[in-house]
């Protein structure tokens, strides 16, 4: 019998939520390619509770970086998800032959997310205007 997934379903259509997944929707069309390196649901083991959305924003580039995400459903938050999430992209990414560098951008007042990526070995290399989130300090480790 296939395992029953409990879904949060307003969280996946805010409308940051649907922004993200309209435009892996179009990544995937354009380059059916990426398909392994996008964004995914994550799913809580045993109990079958989908916990939020991880991935990388594309597969590495020429110079073999690649930038992840992760977004935790806010019933699920401080409970270990989010650095659960960012550990098995950092291994995805270590897996992968083609990776140099592993790249997350988070807004300054994000402290969640600061405190989640401390002790991975990230650097603050810069920082971004993004369109839809704002100013974003640059992170990178190397693999």
């Amino acid at each position: 019998m296939p395992k029953q997934v409990s879904l949060s379903p307003t969280y996946f259509v805010t409308d940051r939520a649907k922004w993200v997944w309209q435009y892996r929707v179009n990544q995937l069309a354009s380059d059916p390619g990426c398909a392994g390196w996008l964004t995914q649901i994550v799913v809580a083991e045993p109990a079958g509770a989908v916990v939020g959305y991880a991935g990388f924003h594309g597969p590495p580039d020429e110079a073999g970086m690649v930038e992840l995400g992760y977004s935790v459903i806010p019933v699920h938050r401080r409970q270990g998800y989010a650095r659960a999430m960012l550990t098995a992209l950092v291994r995805r990414a270590v897996a992968e032959a083609r990776v140099r560098t592993v790249r997350v951008t988070i807004s300054p007042d994000n402290t969640a997310s600061l405190a989640t990526i401390s002790g991975f070995g990230f650097v603050e290399v810069g920082e971004q205007w993004e369109e839809e989130d704002g100013l974003e300090l640059i992170f990178e480790v190397p693999v």
